[in-house]
């Protein structure tokens, strides 16, 4: 292969590389007026028991569970007492974190007695957030 062609395959194959490192890094894309919210509770609601159901909205994007690779879609992530993750690596399963992949768009959680932060986070296929990640305001919570 004359040198010529070597050194235009190699910038070309660098280039690629880069392109798709940097597409990776960037999220799944997400329209800019896509909004995740609380439908219930609200910010504020004092909640009796520590058992309560959670209910989760999401405008201008559809719900789709893990795995399932179709454009503007996501599933919900509600993060308790902490704050959000890194934006560009996956959404950690904890107790803080929770996942729901199945496409959930409500769920029955319990809480102890206290002050408790939420907030909402989509995920891609791969419980990464997107690009622009969507997330909800911060709502309080107390248990009692």
């Amino acid at each position: 292969m004359p040198r010529i062609l070597k050194l235009v395959f190699s910038v070309t194959l660098s280039a690629a590389i880069l392109v798709t490192q940097f597409a990776y890094a960037a999220g799944t894309p997400a329209p800019k007026d896509a909004q995740v919210y609380f439908i219930w509770p609200q910010n504020g609601t004092v909640i009796h028991g520590g058992k309560f159901w959670v209910r989760m909205g999401l405008r201008n994007m559809g719900v789709a569970p893990k795995g399932v690779t179709l454009p503007n879609t996501g599933h919900h992530h509600l993060l308790i007492d902490t704050d959000l993750p890194p934006l560009d690596e996956p959404i950690p399963s904890d107790r803080n974190h929770l996942h729901f992949g199945a496409g959930e768009t409500e769920a029955r959680i319990e809480l102890p007695p206290g002050k408790h932060t939420l907030q909402l986070l989509l995920g891609d296929q791969d419980h990464k957030p997107h690009d622009p990640p969507v997330y909800s305001k911060k709502i309080t919570v107390i248990v009692r």
